[in-house]
């Protein structure tokens, strides 16, 4: 008697992006973009000037793509059209990211019913951590609704092959939302790669309705992601997956019980393709162990890592690990290539003030090849 032979499991599907001839854009990101106002070494509380930077979770990993690595990126958004969203809009040009699909809205003269975001941000130093204090209340981008936005136009005609948002645009409103869920599908009908970044902020949940809507939201929008980034309180909060022995301050994170849970992910959203996650271990505001993994095809990746690596600033490092992942998958499809791009983007990213990047994509491949930090004359 013949044995029955084994049912032959699936292979797990790759990332599959569209062409570039084909498209007008390598990537477009949809999010608020905030004006942020840096006090420098000292506090927001006893500042006398700030630097001014623009930044936001999405639009970074646009201009990361953009800046450092070259790609075609453009920006969905709205600003009330006044002084500060046209300082916005300067350094949104200077940045090189394509500003079409913003949408300007009439300003009421104070901000009663509309404004700008504003987002002081203290960088920390040593026992002291970074602060963040954001002014976002009542913004044009949290107003944007269904309908706003030609999204057959931009995925349909003009074409896009990589479409990235997250979860800090979808706790800003009501219908912030409802505005993700629109655009990712129609990415999705088009052939566009849909990456989210989970990007969990209590403080913004709070006002929509908190822990609950929280998942219910980011579990619906987990439904048409291919590409889905986020660390463990972000996985865990946003789509209920938890860490097994994670303390209430996410230390001393067991890699493999990560692992555990990433697959317990992919089983649940069998549309993920892939995931990412960067794994920080904070000694102190300056010095953090960084490095991070990436599941695909079903195996894991890790990148090299950055033990005690030094910190000027670190806010919009796990941005520019997101932006340097998205072209290491568009430029080689390789995951091992991918993770790398990214952990080293972050990790240069955060040697330098402001939320965006710095850098060149020359200085992230030395630091890939094992380059140190000699004097370049």
């Amino acid at each position: 008697m013949t044995k029955k032979s084994e049912p032959t499991k699936p292979e797990p599907p790759k990332l599959k992006t569209k062409a570039a001839e084909d498209c007008q854009f390598d990537l477009v990101s949809l999010g608020e973009v905030m004006i942020r106002l840096d006090p420098g070494e000292t506090r927001i509380r006893t500042a006398r000037q700030f630097q001014v930077w623009e930044g936001g979770g999405e639009y970074n990993v646009a201009r990361g793509l953009r800046r450092c690595f070259g790609m075609r990126t453009g920006l969905v958004s709205a600003f009330a059209d006044n002084e500060i969203g046209r300082l916005a809009e300067d350094l949104i040009l200077q940045g090189g990211v394509d500003m079409s699909f913003v949408k300007w809205m009439p300003y009421d003269g104070l901000g009663r019913t509309i404004r700008n975001g504003l987002n002081f941000t203290e960088r920390g130093f040593g026992i002291r951590g970074a602060v963040g204090c954001p002014d976002r209340g009542l913004t044009a981008a949290s107003q944007l609704k269904v309908g706003d936005i030609d999204w057959e136009r931009l995925f349909g005609k003009l074409g896009v092959r990589w479409f990235h948002t997250g979860g800090i645009y979808a706790a800003l409103s009501d219908s912030t939302p409802d505005v993700v869920i629109e655009a990712v599908e129609c990415a999705k009908k088009h052939g566009t790669i849909v990456s989210y970044d989970l990007n969990y902020r209590p403080s913004l949940w709070k006002g929509i309705g908190g822990h609950e809507k929280a998942q219910e939201v980011n579990r619906r929008i987990a439904e048409s992601v291919d590409v889905m980034i986020g660390n463990e309180e972000d996985f865990t909060a946003c789509l209920g997956l938890e860490v097994e022995g994670v303390d209430e301050n996410l230390a001393n994170i067991d890699v493999e019980k990560f692992k555990q849970m990433i697959q317990r992910a992919v089983a649940e959203f069998p549309n993920f393709i892939a995931t990412g996650t960067t794994l920080r271990e904070v000694h102190s505001a300056s010095i953090n162990d960084w490095s991070a993994i990436v599941w695909h095809g079903g195996e894991f990746y890790e990148s090299q890592k950055f033990p005690r690596l030094e910190i000027m600033d670190r806010v919009g490092g796990g941005d520019s690990f997101a932006s340097g992942l998205i072209y290491g998958f568009l430029t080689s499809g390789e995951p091992a290539k991918a993770v790398n791009y990214g952990a080293a983007h972050g990790a240069l990213a955060m040697t330098t003030p402001g939320d965006t990047t710095m850098v060149t994509v020359d200085e992230v491949e030395k630091v890939m090849a094992g380059g140190g930090a000699r004097v370049v004359r």
